[in-house]
């Protein structure tokens, strides 16, 4: 039996959706608080350790669950006026989504 850590990087507001379906066919999950990079916005990482054979079953929840999306948010620009202070705009970005790693483990107990 192979073993194989799966690494996602999914959405906050993803994250308890995809922890039930998880569990609700067998998977054991930890949840990571992480940060995201260009909206330095809440993410989460799971870690799942599962078998070789069920990685297209967790990958297909993380991709059920996990939609990417259309969000506004706003950005700081450094605004032409003498006081130099930044003036925010509304930006619209994609959010949600998963990034998902699938690891070789070498040894892997539980105790």
């Amino acid at each position: 039996m192979v073993t194989k850590l799966v690494m996602a990087i999914i959405h906050d507001d993803d994250a308890f959706g995809v922890m039930d379906a998880m569990y609700e066919k067998g998977f054991r999950v930890t949840k990571l608080a992480s940060t995201g990079g260009f909206l330095r916005s809440g993410m989460t990482t799971l870690l799942c350790g599962t078998t070789e054979e069920k990685i297209p079953e967790l990958v297909g929840i993380l991709e059920k669950k996990c939609k990417a999306r259309r969000s506004i948010t706003s950005v700081n620009s450094q605004s032409l006026g003498t006081s130099e202070s930044y003036v925010p705009y509304p930006v619209e970005v994609t959010v949600g989504g998963a990034n998902i790693f699938v690891l070789n483990v070498e040894e892997f107990k539980q105790v």
